[in-house]
């Protein structure tokens, strides 16, 4: 496999570190990280402004869609924390197919958190879309949260985030019929604040659904039809629209009729 990633040498890294060592708290446009507070600023008329309790272990970066953030083997080095886009979670086989095992959106979740305490990334990540996050030193937090227990705490919330995320990921592959895995798969798939009648990007191509769900494409490809023809959901190429919430949610507890998964 071939990447467009860069690693940034040590000496680089400890420079920007330097550079940001005495930077404290900081503003923050990123509430969706697991390491912001909201503060209230001074005075009268006094705000919440969230701030960065790690920033000087941070640095924004930037992906488009694509590129590696790591490899599975590469020496790890960083986690990171997603604002915007979505990233594919891979692990290579030995016959060298790649098996989605996991994906990745704004929240509390960190990726590359398996590696956090190993020498190399235990699996790839790839931006599904174009993908913005902070790049968050390994080793520097840990000694963040060595010395500061509100810190280890943010980090404790945000392996939980990461249990529950795979353990809804687990339960979606898990249901028996196929068309309770797309509707289950397209539910986890959908950022919180567009539950309504809002057209978004679909980060997945259908055989990556199929990769992930266990079924053959075809079989995602006529399950996304039916629920077009039923109008739960309308899924022009590369978007998509859900209709009617409430009937995508009764698919994927099966509380309507599906086709067993095959």
């Amino acid at each position: 496999m071939t990447s467009n990633y860069r690693p940034r040498s040590q000496a680089l890294l400890t420079g920007f570190l330097k550079l940001r060592k005495a930077a404290g708290h900081v503003s923050c446009g990123s509430t969706s990280c697991p390491f912001f507070e909201l503060r209230a600023e001074a005075g009268p008329n006094s705000k919440m402004e969230a701030e960065c309790i790690i920033a000087d272990a941070v640095q924004k970066v930037e992906f488009k869609k694509g590129d590696f953030l790591f490899l599975q083997g590469q020496l790890s080095s960083s986690l990171y924390t997603l604002s915007a886009g979505m990233v594919k979670i891979c692990s290579d086989g030995p016959d060298g197919w790649e098996q989605i095992v996991g994906l990745a959106t704004p929240g509390n979740l960190l990726v590359g958190l398996q590696s956090l305490n190993g020498d190399r990334y235990a699996y790839t990540a790839i931006a599904s879309t174009a993908v913005s996050a902070c790049e968050i030193n390994h080793r520097a937090l840990l000694a963040h949260a060595e010395d500061d227990v509100n810190i280890a705490m943010h980090l404790i919330t945000a392996v939980n985030a990461q249990l529950a995320h795979s353990r809804a990921l687990v339960e979606v592959m898990g249901h028996e019929f196929a068309d309770s895995k797309n509707a289950s798969l397209i539910l986890l798939m959908t950022p919180e604040e567009s539950h309504g009648h809002c057209c978004y990007g679909l980060p997945c191509s259908r055989l990556d659904m199929a990769n992930i769900l266990g079924l053959r494409e075809e079989t995602v490809c006529r399950q996304m039809a039916e629920m077009q023809r039923s109008e739960v959901i309308n899924a022009p190429r590369g978007k998509i629209e859900v209709r009617d919430w409430k009937k995508l949610q009764a698919i994927a507890t099966k509380h309507f009729g599906g086709h067993r998964a095959h």
